[in-house]
């Protein structure tokens, strides 16, 4: 079956979000008296939504008595400042561009909170990118296949039609998960050593 159908990983594979989820981060941990954490150390955090991203940088996690609290102030930042920073990586905007003047369908799916991912497309993909799936209620985050099936059902494309594009091992997963074929980007927030560790076999050196 001819491939029509790209689903994009956000952060770290479409858009350069680091800064910001580490700004919002240290802001969050600041206002209660807890260490801030590198921009390296928010790179090893993310993939996993932002509950898991807080989770690895609180002290003690969801153990310490003030993480509820110190989610929420990530949270509120984070919506108010999710694009202070972000930027998309040189040549996306016309990889997509491209993609739709081709014909293809193009989706977002992603483990950030679904404003931010809807915000940001709207900002940076309008009208090119017809479904944009963030972390919501009743839909398991990836590396579980629902948000990938969401999207597909959104753009009205089957699985087979479809590829997956993204920069992490939890893209990797999400990919073998869903059923589709991936190709992990260089670009992002994780090195070509450690996606091969994580079983990735095709990548892409730049857009």
């Amino acid at each position: 079956m001819k491939k029509t159908t790209v689903v994009f990983d956000l952060d770290g594979t479409l858009l350069d979000t680091l800064q910001d989820l580490a700004n919002a981060v240290n802001y969050a941990l600041a206002q209660q008296g807890m260490p801030k954490r590198t921009l390296e150390e928010v790179r090893q955090f993310v993939g996993n939504g932002v509950r898991l991203l807080m989770i690895r940088a609180v002290p003690d996690g969801e153990r310490n008595p003030l993480f509820e609290e110190t989610f929420a102030l990530f949270k509120e930042y984070y919506g108010k400042h999710c694009n202070d920073n972000t930027k998309p990586y040189a040549g996306v905007v016309e990889l997509i561009e491209t993609l739709k003047e081709k014909g293809y369908a193009v989706a977002i799916v992603s483990n950030k909170i679904d404003f931010a991912v809807k915000e940001l497309n709207e900002i940076y993909f309008e009208g090119i990118v017809q479904a944009a799936i963030g972390e919501r209620e009743g839909v398991a985050r990836k590396p579980a296949p629902d948000m990938v099936h969401t999207a597909l059902a959104e753009l009205g494309k089957p699985a087979d039609t479809a590829v997956y594009i993204g920069d992490s091992d939890v893209d990797v997963m999400t990919a073998k998960n869903s059923g589709l074929p991936c190709i992990s980007v260089l670009w992002g927030f994780r090195d070509k050593e450690f996606l091969i560790e994580h079983g990735a076999t095709n990548f892409a050196e730049k857009p």
